[in-house]
């Protein structure tokens, strides 16, 4: 189903297929626009938490299964691969989370606008690829905006394997005016899905290169600065927890101090409160540029500290 814009989807969905005071689980630290969707439309956030774990996140599926049991939680968004943290959800994973959600009636919204970005061989799996009873208990979002960066298109698609799901959010969509294209969005997406291999291909080789650099960059210059390996997407979560708890307060102030605009980890709650998201969705000379800014403001900060 064609839409313009995940974001815009989500929040339609959200009306749609839950009622006012529903809770609404997410896995924090996660997309602060996922939030928006939800409290702005009388819903209740309801996270259940990823556990910080050998410099990765992991579930705590005592505490996912206990909130998906609870009877006010109707729909869970899943942002996968993960957004900040950079985790793309292993098959056995989400087959598994699917089986949850199926088991307490509580619909998955599964966010998948990073999916062609995976790196160094980590491989996605569209949540409409598993099993039939728990791929009909959701709903995909994908779009061409993040790998093409071509979110001025207004092009995205819905990918829902249960008619009767489709038929509600399809009216939900076109209540909402979500469901018509512009007349370049549609021969412009698939010009990209169709003749873009080569040039994702070789995005993704920069994509990881560029990690990379953060990584030695970090290691010899900040190593007070840990990264959280990205398994996918153009974003790093950088843990600056030895040298604040206060990240929107680093984040100004290296805004301040050099020009260098990250964003704070706080506004993804979780544990975000010590984490900064960095995009290195650049050239080499304007990463190298900004790990200069990065280190010169935190070095700034720390000294303004002492």
């Amino acid at each position: 189903m064609f839409c313009t814009g995940v974001v815009p989807a989500i929040s339609s969905i959200v009306r749609k297929m839950t009622a006012a005071g529903d809770n609404v689980l997410v896995q924090a630290p996660v997309y602060n626009i996922f939030y928006h969707s939800i409290e702005n439309n009388g819903r209740h956030t309801l996270s259940s938490d990823l556990v910080a774990r050998d410099a990765s996140y992991a579930i705590d599926w005592d505490d996912l299964t206990k909130k998906l049991a609870d009877p006010l939680t109707t729909m869970m968004i899943l942002c996968n691969p993960q957004n900040p943290i950079g985790v793309v959800w292993s098959r056995a994973t989400l087959q598994r989370l699917g089986e949850l959600c199926l088991k307490y009636h509580v619909l998955v919204v599964a966010d998948e606008i990073h999916c062609d970005l995976t790196l160094n061989g980590n491989a996605y799996t569209p949540f409409s690829s598993l099993t039939a009873p728990v791929a009909h208990n959701s709903i995909s979002c994908i779009s061409p905006s993040k790998t093409f960066n071509v979110a001025a298109l207004h092009a995205a698609t819905l990918i829902i394997p249960d008619a009767h799901v489709r038929a509600l959010v399809s009216r939900g969509i076109n209540n909402d005016e979500l469901a018509e294209p512009n007349s370049f969005a549609i021969p412009a997406s698939i010009a990209a899905y169709t003749e873009g291999h080569d040039w994702v291909a070789a995005l993704r080789t920069k994509l990881a290169a560029n990690q990379r650099q953060v990584q030695t960059y970090l290691t010899a210059e900040l190593p007070q600065v840990k990264l959280v390996e990205a398994q996918a997407t153009y974003l790093l979560w950088l843990d600056v927890s030895q040298v604040t708890t206060d990240s929107a307060a680093l984040a100004a102030f290296i805004r301040q101090r050099t020009g260098l605009f990250l964003s704070a980890g706080d506004v993804y709650r979780g544990d975000g409160n010590r984490f900064l998201r960095l995009n290195v969705a650049c050239p080499t000379t304007t990463l190298t540029d900004g790990l200069a800014r990065l280190k010169a403001g935190i070095t700034a900060y720390q000294q303004v500290q002492a």
